[in-house]
């Protein structure tokens, strides 16, 4: 799995130099969401650090101890988020990719409060607007954004979008850039197992990549 990983890392690597962009620049998120704590640990003895989990109840069974065994571990939530788990979600996660409502906004500012943790937040983009998947509209994401910064006191950092499984990626990471340049952001989370490097080709700062690395998951995510 450590091969995998160095492949990986390899190729993030080719794509931000083909960029023009340093290697560095990209953080590269392993998905450890339904793999086991053993199937992480050659990972984290391999010397990486930042992972993204989809489950609350998961990330709270199986990373504390992860955590204390790894010092520097850099988790972050990339699956959608009910309101009524904001503080678990503070409290467990460095990084959360998918702020997409006013509710959940308003209960991220509660949590934020109330633990004095602040962990770095991103609003999730439905670029493909589709009726099923979480996130805000594009035409509507700027007048979200100016509602978390003025009426929840959020700070959001950058964007995260999920394109459409048929449909050619790079138009929905260009759009994602756009909107991300328009409002001053700088993080941008797109890219997958799949697609990573066209997203690093189109400014992504974190990709977020699982099959390629653990392999085909057990269960549907």
């Amino acid at each position: 799995m450590s091969d995998q990983l160095k492949a990986v890392e390899a190729e993030v690597g080719r794509a931000a130099e083909d960029a023009g962009r340093e290697p560095s620049a990209v953080s590269l998120i392993a998905v450890s969401k339904t793999v086991p704590a053993g199937g992480i640990r050659p990972l984290l003895e391999a010397g990486h650090r930042c992972f993204g989990e989809n489950y609350i109840q998961e990330t709270g069974a199986k990373w504390p101890d992860l955590r204390e065994a790894y010092p520097g571990c850099e988790l972050h939530l990339i699956g959608p988020l009910q309101s009524n788990k904001a503080r678990e979600a503070v409290t467990l996660f460095d990084v959360i990719h998918t702020v997409d409502r006013p509710s959940l906004a308003a209960a991220l500012a509660k949590a934020m409060d109330q633990t004095g943790r602040q962990p770095i937040l991103l609003c999730q983009v439905n670029t493909g607007e589709e009726p099923q998947k979480g996130g805000v509209p594009p035409g509507e994401t700027d007048e979200f954004l100016r509602r978390c910064r003025d009426e929840y006191g959020l700070k959001i950092e950058g964007l995260m979008c999920i394109p459409p499984f048929a449909d050619a990626p790079s138009p929905h990471f260009a759009l994602l850039r756009s909107i991300a340049e328009r409002n001053g952001l700088p993080l941008l989370s797109m890219g997958m197992s799949s697609d990573f490097s066209a997203a690093i080709q189109l400014g992504a700062t974190h990709v977020r990549v699982g099959t390629a690395i653990f392999g085909e998951r057990s269960r549907a995510a």
